[in-house]
Parts: C-alpha cells; sequence; structure tokens
C-alpha cells in the first residue's frame, strides 16, 4: 500500500532544554509539523509514506526535504512555489508551567497556494491512503480550497481518507469557524482522529465529558463517537485519544475506537519526566494508520497506535523515532527501560 498525507511542514525553533524564550542567545533548529509527522512515523514502520507540500525554493527548504529523505519519506510531490516557510517556535515546559507555541506562518508558502496548485492526478498515483488534519485548512481560504479539492480527488479515485481533526484556535482567523470548514471536509473522511475538544470545536458537537476527572468513562466517550458516526453516515470509524494532564511532565494516556460495530478501549500509560509532547497525536495517528493496515484485528490496531504515542513523549523533535518493534515491545508489557544489549 501507499500512503500520502498533505499539509504544512514547519521550520521549529525551540528554547533549549526548558528555558523560557531568549533566556540564551540560542534556538534549537529542527522540522515539523502533523503530517509530516505522520509520514515519517510510517516510513519509520516500513510503509511506502509520501509526503505533500508547497515549500519556497531556497535553502532551508531544500534542508527540510533532505530530512524527510532520510528517514525515507517520498518526497518528489512536494510542490514548490512564492511565499516562504512556516516557522513556529517551541518553549518546553515543566511541572506547572505549560509548554508554549508560538506560530509564525503568515504568508508561507502552503497558505499562499490555491487550488490548481497540486496536480492530483500525480500526487494520487498508486495511492491507497490519504491523510490530512485540521490545521491545514486553518492556515488560509487558499490553503482550506486546496485541502477541500485535495478530499474531493482522493473521494473520486476511491482512496481511503483519514483526518485528525487537529483544532488549532490561534489559525483560525480568517473569518470562517471552524465547524463550519471541518464540517464539510468530514463528509469525505473514513477514518476520523480527535480528541474531545476537537469533536467540540473543529465539528460543533458538544459533550459532557470531564477529562479532568481523571477516568476514562466508557460510555460517555462510546456516546460521543456515536454522535459523530451518526452526522456523518460515510464515515467508517472514529478514534478519540483521552489525555490526562497532571501537569507539564506527567500525562495519563489512553484512546478509544469506535467502529460502529464495537467500541474498543486501549491500555492506559502514566507517562512521567516528559521530554517532548509536540507531535504526541500524530504519532497516534501514524500508529493507528499502520496499525489498521497491519493487525487483524482493530484492537491491536489501537494498542499499537496507543503504545506508538506514548513512547513520543521520550523522544525529542516532531518526528517519533522509534520502529516497530520498539511500539510492539511496549505493547507486550515492558515498558521498563531497561537497557538493550
Amino acid at each position: 500500500m501507499k500512503f500520502l498525507t498533505f499539509g504544512e511542514v514547519m521550520l521549529r525553533l525551540k528554547a533549549p532544554g526548558h528555558e523560557r524564550f531568549f533566556q540564551s542567545p540560542t534556538l534549537e533548529a529542527s522540522f515539523g509539523g502533523g503530517e509530516a509527522n505522520v509520514a515519517v512515523s510510517l516510513a519509520n514502520y516500513g510503509m511506502d509514506a509520501a509526503f505533500l507540500t508547497v515549500l519556497p525554493e531556497n535553502d532551508i527548504a531544500r534542508a527540510c526535504v533532505r530530512e524527510l529523505r532520510g528517514f525515507n519519506v517520498d518526497t518528489a510531490c512536494i510542490q514548490y512555489g512564492p511565499g516562504r516557510m512556516g516557522v513556529y517556535y517551541l518553549e518546553s515546559g515543566a511541572n506547572q508551567l505549560p509548554s508554549k507555541v508560538v506560530y509564525d506562518r503568515e504568508y508561507s508558502a502552503l497558505s499562499l497556494a490555491r487550488p490548481g496548485t497540486v496536480d492530483w492526478g500525480r500526487a494520487f498515483a498508486g495511492v491507497d491512503w490519504f491523510h490530512i488534519t485540521g490545521i491545514t485548512p486553518a492556515i488560509s481560504p487558499g490553503a482550506r480550497d486546496l485541502s477541500i479539492e485535495a478530499l474531493r480527488e482522493a473521494g473520486r479515485r476511491g482512496i481511503t481518507v483519514s483526518c485528525d481533526l487537529n483544532y488549532r484556535k490561534n489559525l483560525w482567523n480568517y473569518g470562517q469557524k471552524a465547524c463550519e470548514v471541518m464540517g464539510e471536509m468530514a463528509e469525505y473522511v473514513d477514518v476520523a482522529i480527535a480528541n474531545e475538544e476537537d469533536v467540540q470545536k473543529a465539528l460543533g458537537i458538544t459533550s459532557d465529558v470531564a477529562v479532568e476527572s481523571g477516568e476514562l468513562d466508557r460510555e460517555k466517550y462510546r456516546i460521543l463517537g456515536n454522535k459523530v458516526l451518526a452526522r456523518y453516515p460515510n464515515m467508517k470509524m472514529i478514534a478519540i485519544t483521552l489525555r490526562e494532564s497532571r501537569s507539564a511532565d506527567t500525562n495519563g494516556w489512553a484512546a478509544c475506537l469506535n467502529d460502529r460495530e464495537r467500541f474498543y478501549e486501549s491500555k492506559r500509560y502514566l507517562i512521567t519526566d516528559i521530554i517532548d509532547r509536540v507531535g504526541g497525536g500524530d504519532s497516534f495517528s501514524g500508529g493507528l494508520i499502520y496499525g489498521l493496515n497491519t493487525y487483524p484485528d482493530r484492537q491491536q490496531a489501537l494498542e499499537f497506535a496507543a503504545a506508538a504515542s506514548c513512547l513520543k513523549h521520550s523522544v525529542m523533535g516532531d518526528f517519533n523515532r522509534v520502529g516497530v518493534s520498539d511500539v510492539e515491545r511496549l505493547m507486550r508489557g515492558d515498558g521498563s527501560g531497561r537497557v538493550q544489549r
């Protein structure tokens, strides 16, 4: 199978360690972005993964492409156009001080792109699965239209579509509500991925799920999934993640999956001493896509996704630098962290 992800990849500039911005005159540079992170995860699991975006023609963009190629991600369909590369700044929190992200992506090459920029016939050649997130249509009206165009083209070709709803309130600032756009996009989605806030803010579906309770209320999450699936009859399943943020360093992590026939619940992980939680949701998406296309039952697929995302919290950077054996070891219960010799 061939997998294609589409979205914006950015230059990531992070304050060293747990420093505040410019506490020292240094920022650590790497790359990341929701859909690129998913492509890297899939490639790390040995899948045929491609990433599509629009980049400027400059040395920073070329360095990013080299980085993706280093993970065996196919970058042949990347388009080039006017604009710049988006940037995001990251400050890692600790204890009760939360992490902070500052976006600087206005006038990026993808935000300036319009329908017709991408040759979808070429991009979708041989593709079986297409992945996008709710971040991409939030960037600009042009990126919104391009995202909808992509979903229509994927649907016309019978390609399976997954979408991480990924609500980002700081991006929806061009005059249209997230639920208006994401509601239309969800009509084309086979596999939806979200947390309880995404469902509420991106789809406008209310819930009385209380994540602050520290417990996964099985029945309430089943009902929440049923509400989404009832509104979107073409959707085959929805996976909902649950993060219990006790502090910036300690999170509970679990997920559930509703495929209309059964409700699945993953093992719950208590993650302490978090190294980097950015990209944790993307690592779940990558793990779920891999699991659904690899394992004979959906419980295993969900467990792979939850374990993969758990491990990402111990990996610095956006990309989840783990392989199948790492994830399956944790699935089997080996979370001791003992040195592997």
